[in-house]
């Protein structure tokens, strides 16, 4: 899994919420958090693309980009190396600690607990 740096989070963000977003969109959507002119959006987008983060989908001629990997395994594994690599934790953080996110339903909580309890006993 590839850990997606902070700013390629909050595209991911947007992605994950509309499921598809032109450059353009991205870029509207996110200006007001990340600063970005709409170069800055397309090279991080394309950086994206290469590490598989994004992928990239023609509609009626159009460039548009998908999450490439899931919201749930991606937020598990960053918080189960947080809990490893900052708070010194051998269990990963409980899907318990999502309760209040905005980016995941009560239904995903479930979810997230057993990719947590999974991705624990791969270790």
């Amino acid at each position: 899994m590839i850990r997606p740096s902070d700013y390629e989070l909050k595209l991911l963000h947007h992605l994950w919420r509309e499921g598809r977003m032109s450059a353009r969109e991205l870029q509207d959507a996110s200006e007001a958090e990340t600063g970005w002119s709409y170069s800055a959006t397309r090279k991080t987008l394309d950086r994206m693309q290469e590490k598989g983060l994004v992928r990239v989908e023609a509609v009626h001629g159009l460039k548009t980009y998908v999450a490439g990997q899931g919201k749930l395994e991606t937020l598990a594994a960053l918080s189960t190396a947080f809990a490893r690599d900052v708070l010194g934790m051998d269990a990963p953080l409980p899907a318990a600690a999502f309760a209040g996110s905005k980016l995941i339903s009560p239904e995903e909580i479930d979810e997230l607990e057993d990719l947590l309890k999974r991705l624990q006993e791969g270790e």
